[in-house]
């Protein structure tokens, strides 16, 4: 128990090599320049990323991510090991490589860990990836970087995988805006989450999170948000963009203007957490606490917002 809340991290990426996290499969999300010359290109550009993810760390104070392989089996026992050092209930990884490695994963400590379905959309099998990722592997969700979907959210072809997550009463986690952090991708046709409110408004009863606070689209989502009573939004990361906004924006500012529009009930909390040797980054959860205490929420509003909703849309015990 961290203080007196209950705390669930819904949000947080398995660490394994190949996983999105861990630059498996890049950011890419157009196809390179034609020509020569493509992976001098490429090298120039993580080496121009690398700087400042290099400076960001700095800011943080985070230790640089190791870079020697660990079996997934060491992996998880790392994370239980974190959950037990900072008091947590549970934690959720998003993402773990691909479907069946995350629930290896899970499956370890199941009273601990929970995994959300991440497979590309666009397959054409991906309605029933879906249905075996959560029948059969126990997975309880399903998340998409909007940025890497190739074709409109809102694409009619994609429906099928929207009803499978209405049918099995499932929540849908999406990545809209920025994509991987300083010196990510900041535009795609997919960028903004009020491309959702289509396919939002067709399934009612899916609930959708966007996490980040939608990063730079915070009014297309609250808007999402009025529009859509079964959207939420999800706290997770450093939220370091805020400082890329054209006004004055804070952590302490979204979470005034969210829980002044949606409430408590449609605000979950989210690390982001990934790699070793930082683990969980718990100054996020402190920083988080911090700003809901010193709004006078009520500790039933807090458990919410850290715990119960994510318990209520899993369908996990708290």
């Amino acid at each position: 128990m961290f203080q007196d809340l209950k705390v669930i991290d819904f949000h947080a990426h398995f660490p394994i090599r190949g996983d999105v996290a861990q630059g498996g499969g890049g950011l890419r999300t157009r196809e390179a320049r034609p020509g020569g010359g493509g992976a001098e290109r490429e090298a120039a550009r993580r080496e121009q990323v690398a700087r400042m993810q290099a400076r960001w760390r700095l800011a943080f104070d985070f230790p640089e991510p190791e870079t020697e392989p660990r079996s997934t089996e060491e992996q998880a026992a790392r994370w239980a090991a974190e959950l037990d050092r900072h008091g947590l209930e549970r934690i959720g990884f998003v993402t773990g490589r691909d479907n069946d490695e995350l629930a290896r994963a899970v499956a370890l400590y199941p009273d601990r860990f929970f995994g959300m379905a991440h497979h590309d959309i666009t397959r054409p099998d991906a309605a029933r990836e879906l249905e075996r990722a959560v029948t059969v592997l126990g997975l309880r969700a399903y998340k998409l970087l909007a940025p890497r979907i190739p074709v409109a959210i809102d694409d009619r072809a994609l429906y099928p995988v929207w009803e499978t997550c209405e049918r099995l009463g499932i929540p849908v986690l999406i990545h809209f805006g920025m994509l991987g952090a300083a010196g990510g991708v900041s535009y795609h046709p997919n960028i903004s989450p009020a491309r959702l409110e289509p396919v939002a408004r067709d399934f009612p009863t899916v609930e959708f999170v966007i996490p980040h606070f939608g990063i730079q689209y915070v009014t297309d989502l609250l808007f999402l948000c009025w529009s859509c009573p079964n959207v939420l939004v999800d706290t997770s990361g450093s939220n370091q963009w805020v400082r890329w906004m054209p006004y004055k924006l804070t952590l302490d500012d979204l979470f005034q203007r969210f829980f002044e529009t949606v409430g408590p009930e449609r605000i979950i909390f989210g690390s982001d957490s990934s790699w070793f040797p930082r683990g969980f980054a718990l100054r996020y959860l402190q920083d988080q606490l911090r700003i809901c205490r010193f709004m006078n929420m009520t500790h039933e509003q807090l458990q919410l917002i850290f715990g119960g909703n994510a318990a209520r849309i899993l369908g996990l015990p708290l």
